[in-house]
Parts: structure tokens; C-alpha cells; sequence
């Protein structure tokens, strides 16, 4: 059952700004990730999906409500984090807390306690005199206190210490478990790989792919970093029917998908003074979508 439906979705801002023609959907208990550079289109999508901005084109569903006309029912019934946090300031972040929970019709605290502790903050304080971090924290408890069956989360670990990250990146693998469904915007190529069952790559407001997580870290390429023991031998090694890149005199990056065993048997006739084997991150897959430089657009 597909719970988030997005369907040819566009808005034009002009000057190649805006998303185009963007579809994909998210099944339930999927914990979908969203990637781009600022400006590709990642918070624009999700802004129509909270019925923040009315579609020019295509279509938003979530639960098979239409993210406009029924927005109301929809925000109440799912966990949101923003992009940027910006809490009601002159709040504590225990009434801030309390707010949400009228907000929604909570009977109850539901899982705030719990969050609480987990993410190891005392809401008593002026949300004015927080620090990014803290914010950021109070703005995770107020996604997950309802115990939503949907969540949107945007750069969710943005200002958090290595420590809290670690902490959410249990607290998703926990809620995936328990079948949530979820869509995370992140820079954050480690976390996403962590916990996320499929990718989806915006470019300049265009879907550039969508993969598997499994699929992409299968496919990943190793460099084979050879240093050879004499610039004669390197010289002839560059002649191998392989892909490569010469660094230095000595030094040549042989990329290896599945050809293994082709330059296994190719090394055998020369001699090395060292090899080293790198393996290619998720976020060196992102760069091959945007180029080394990425591309950014406001």
C-alpha cells in the first residue's frame, strides 16, 4: 500500500527554479531517502506535501488525501520536521510541548517522556535562550510525541553532536521496525545509508534517480590505489583494459566493480611496492549524479 503519493508534481519559479514533472510514492513501513544539494527542490516537494503550497500541476496524496484540500487532518496525523526550526519563542519548551499535544487532540503525553530522555533534554527553559541543538532535539520530541504513523523529516539531525545523531539514527531503525512510514531529507550520506530502504536524487528540480539502498551499496565501486616499483612498469600497466586514472609517476586508481578477478590476473606480471583498496561512500555515488563540484541553485 502506497501511503505518500506524489504524482507529476511541478511548480515553476522561473530562471529554472522550482521542481518538474517530479513523481515517486513511498509504501508503508518504507523509509524513503530524499537527496539533493540547497535549491534542487527537496523542501519545495515537501512543502506541498504538507499543504503549504497548493500544486500548479501533478498531484500530493498522503493516506490518499489530497495534501491541499484536506491539510488540516493530514498535519494532525503525522510528524513533521522542519528544515529550519523555528519554534514559538516565547514559549517554554514544555508548553511549547503541551501546545502540540492540544494541537493534535492528544488525550495524553503519549511518548514525550520517553523522547525526553532519549534525547537527553530538559524542556524547562525559554525556547528563545536554546541553543541550535536543543531546538533541534525539542523539534524531534514534538515529530515523534504523538506516535505518528507517517513522518517527514527535513535534515532532522541539523545541529545535533555525533552522540544525538547516533541516538536518531537508532530511534528511526526502532520506528521502521514498528512499520512508519518515512520520508527524510538529509545531507547526511551515513545516516541515510543506515536506515533508508530506497534514494531519491533531485537535480535542479528533476528526479535524477531513484535506488534501492541495497542496490546502490551492491553496485558501489572500489579504487585499487597501486604503486609500482619503477616508472617503466607503470607505464606499461596504463596499456591494461582496465579503468583507471594515472596520479603520479607511480601511483595508478584502478576502478573495480565486478571486474576483480581481470585485475588480479593483470597485476600478476608486475611488481608493487603498495596496494590499497578504498571503498566508494554513497555520498561519492551522489557526486557522480552532480560532478565533483555538485550544482547549486537558490
Amino acid at each position: 500500500m502506497q501511503i505518500i503519493e506524489i504524482e507529476r508534481l511541478s511548480r515553476d519559479y522561473g530562471e529554472g527554479r522550482g521542481i518538474f514533472d517530479i513523481s515517486f510514492s513511498i509504501a508503508e513501513g518504507e523509509v524513503f531517502g530524499f537527496l539533493g544539494p540547497n535549491g534542487a527542490g527537496k523542501t519545495t516537494t515537501i512543502r506541498h506535501l504538507l499543504g503549504f503550497l497548493k500544486a500548479k500541476q501533478g498531484e500530493a496524496r498522503i493516506f490518499g488525501r489530497d495534501c491541499w484540500k484536506q491539510a488540516d487532518v493530514i498535519t494532525k496525523e503525522l510528524g513533521y520536521i522542519p528544515g529550519e526550526i523555528n519554534l514559538l519563542n516565547e514559549m517554554s519548551g514544555d508548553e511549547f510541548l503541551k501546545f502540540m499535544a492540544r494541537y493534535r487532540n492528544m488525550k495524553g503525553s503519549g511518548r514525550t517522556q520517553e523522547l525526553l530522555e532519549r534525547f537527553e533534554l530538559t524542556p524547562t527553559g525559554s525556547i528563545r535562550r536554546m541553543s541550535k541543538g536543543m531546538k533541534q532535539k525539542l523539534g524531534i520530541v514534538a515529530a515523534f510525541m504523538h506516535d505518528p504513523k507517517v513522518l517527514i523529516l527535513d535534515e532532522p539531525t541539523s545541529g545535533l553532536d555525533p552522540l544525538m545523531q547516533n541516538a536518531f539514527v537508532e530511534l528511526i531503525q526502532e520506528e521502521k521496525k514498528r512499520g512508519k512510514t518515512i520520508l527524510m531529507s538529509s545531507h547526511m550520506f551515513e545516516e541515510v545509508e543506515k536506515t533508508c530502504d530506497r534514494i531519491g536524487i533531485i537535480r535542479q528540480g528533476h528526479m535524477a534517480a531513484i535506488e534501492d539502498t541495497a542496490t546502490l551499496q551492491k553496485n558501489k565501486t572500489k579504487t585499487y590505489i597501486l604503486t609500482f616499483a619503477d616508472p617503466s612498469q607503470t607505464k606499461r600497466f596504463l596499456k591494461e583494459k582496465l579503468q583507471m586514472k594515472q596520479v603520479s609517476e607511480l601511483c595508478v586508481h584502478v576502478y573495480v566493480r565486478d571486474d576483480l578477478m581481470h585485475l588480479l590476473h593483470a597485476l600478476a606480471s608486475y611488481e608493487l611496492q603498495d596496494l590499497n583498496v578504498a571503498t566508494q561512500s554513497l555520498e561519492d555515488i551522489f557526486l557522480q549524479y552532480y560532478g565533483e563540484k555538485g550544482e547549486h541553485h537558490e
